[in-house]
């Protein structure tokens, strides 16, 4: 038995979906292909020599626009990989109800091999690259940041955008995920991470989901393993193990892993990582070496988080994945092969499209903010805020002239507190995973074709791309 690749396992799970839901061969081949994809090669005169460097973008979908889509940095980045990314993107924002298309964008750049000055001048190159031919544009093509790129970056890419269009007043939406500092949001930077807390919440609302999956009770106390402590994993091992009393267990990543079945610090791994590089030398806990540290995932565990990249679940593991529920934090971790021995198994996974739109949603909330030029909660904060100090002094006179004791200050304050915009970012967020979850398992339990949350997920996002472009008259 042959692993698939990436685009395989996206197009295996896209054709099988729309077998089922019988949709016109037409239609379906025109949401499949992706509908535009650039390569570019350039050079950038580095080091006394000049460097060429290749990069893509990839419009999957233009349904809805502008399409938005990530711009990751790896050698392994290639055009399949990136109308892969695109397709997901594409159904992803419409699960979310996230109006955008599907984009993605890539660079092959090892960026551990640069200096801060080398990546600036190749990125605003690149970021050059497309904008000069609106691959970059508030209205039209998005980006924000993926596997290899940050805030840094996103900010590099809207000062080249704002120095090409110096009397674009919307400029700053031509990209989300930057510093706060420079027109970003609040939360978006954890968002992913968060999203995915949001999802298991979600998930553990539900008892019938929860029974289903052979687990019980909420998040507290249930064992997690993580694959890949980056951005992604790092917040949401974080936010699972310190605010919903989960138990990181093992922390798998490239030189190898870090075993505590008390606990792992995560903050404390995160730094040691940070400064080191890897985890080798870590202190606390277990630390294995790099030879095999994927048999993790194949350890006991409640919860397995893979947090990297695409296949690490595969038709050579899957049969020993002993995890009760498998969250897809990464994007294509489960081959479609893997995902149909995981399913037969009874293992529930919710799926990357669903698991890992934190980031989308935030960007949207990111770009909704540029547009408007103006920061969330600034107009009705300190409303809030007196209307509730108001109703508070009220209960508290009333109980006081009724002998009763009055209202503590703590409650005082944390009740008359109006909403900041990382307030306002996470209940947005919650309520779109909530959304979004209650859409996918409704025809999960309710339509036999669908035994499981990702076919759910990919019937319902398809469905909608397809409304889309029927309204269009397509």
């Amino acid at each position: 038995m042959t692993n698939q690749s990436f685009r395989d396992s996206t197009q295996a799970m896209f054709q099988s979906t729309v077998d089922k839901l019988g949709l016109d061969p037409g239609l379906a081949e025109k949401i499949r292909v992706a509908n535009s994809t650039y390569t570019v090669r350039f050079g950038v005169k580095l080091r006394g020599q000049i460097h060429t460097f290749t990069g893509y973008r990839s419009v999957h979908s233009e349904h809805r626009e502008p399409v938005k889509g990530g711009i990751r940095y790896a050698l392994s980045v290639n055009q399949d990989e990136v109308e892969a990314l695109a397709t997901l993107m594409t159904f992803k924002c419409a699960l979310t109800d996230v109006p955008f298309g599907g984009a993605k964008g890539g660079l092959c750049i090892d960026p551990t091999q640069w200096s801060v000055d080398e990546l600036e001048h190749i990125t605003r190159r690149f970021a050059y690259e497309l904008i000069k031919r609106d691959l970059i544009h508030p209205s039209q093509n998005v980006p924000a940041p993926d596997m290899g790129t940050g805030e840094r970056e996103m900010a590099w890419i809207a000062d080249q955008y704002a120095r090409m269009h110096t009397t674009d007043i919307n400029a700053a939406a031509c990209v989300t995920g930057k510093p706060v500092g420079q027109n970003g949001i609040q939360g978006r930077t954890e968002a992913t991470g968060r999203g995915v807390q949001y999802a298991l919440r979600e998930f553990f609302r539900h008892p019938e989901d929860v029974s289903g999956a052979g687990l019980s009770g909420n998040l507290e106390g249930k064992t997690v393993i993580v694959q890949g402590l980056g951005n992604v994993g790092y917040h949401a091992a974080k936010f699972l193990s310190e605010e919903d009393g989960s138990k990181i267990i093992a922390v798998i990543e490239r030189d190898g892993t870090v075993v505590d079945r008390h606990g792992i610090n995560i903050e404390a791994l995160h730094r040691h990582i940070r400064n080191t590089g890897g985890v080798a030398g870590y202190p606390s806990g277990l630390v294995l070496s790099a030879k095999g540290p994927a048999r993790f995932l194949e350890e006991e565990c409640h919860i397995l988080i893979p947090a990297a990249v695409e296949g690490v679940i595969n038709e050579t593991n899957a049969a020993n994945i002993k995890a009760k529920l498998v969250i897809e934090a990464a994007n294509g971790p489960t081959t479609a092969g893997a995902n149909e021995i995981l399913k037969n198994r009874g293992v529930t996974i919710i799926p990357d499209l669903y698991a890992n739109a934190g980031g989308v949603i935030v960007s949207y909330f990111e770009w909704v903010k540029n547009l408007s030029h103006m920061r969330f909660g600034r107009m009705q904060r300190r409303l809030e805020e007196t209307r509730n100090g108001m109703l508070v002094d009220e209960i508290g006179r009333v109980l006081s002239s009724n002998g009763l004791s009055g209202i503590s200050a703590e409650f005082r304050k944390d009740f008359a507190r109006g909403a900041s915009e990382l307030d306002l970012v996470r209940s947005g967020l919650d309520d779109t995973m909530r959304e979004a979850y209650q859409g996918m398992r409704a025809i999960w339990r309710a339509d036999d074709r669908f035994d499981d949350l990702r076919s759910a997920a990919y019937a319902l996002s398809i469905q909608k791309v397809a409304a889309a472009y029927a309204a269009k008259g397509l």
